[in-house]
């Protein structure tokens, strides 16, 4: 069961996705980058012993990493 403290790492994805846009990685690739950051946190991190629910978590975090960041730029750009 994912914990509270596990949530935490949707904010991690977040910032290594904004080094990597910091680094000059294309923005196409970035959603990707965060569903790969994702699963990799979810299976080896959350469930390391359960791949199938580490793949699932880690989609779950990286879409919502990639959904945070995307919503949160539309909002300060309407600013």
């Amino acid at each position: 069961m994912l914990e509270i403290y596990d949530v935490v790492l949707i904010p991690l994805i977040i910032g290594i996705v904004e080094l990597l846009k910091m680094y000059g990685m294309k923005k196409r690739l970035l959603p990707i980058m965060a569903l790969v950051f994702g699963m990799i946190g979810g299976i080896v991190y959350i469930y390391p012993n359960d791949i199938k629910a580490g793949i699932l978590v880690g989609l779950m975090m990286g879409l919502s990493a990639s959904g945070l960041y995307s919503g949160g730029k539309a909002v300060v750009e309407k600013k």
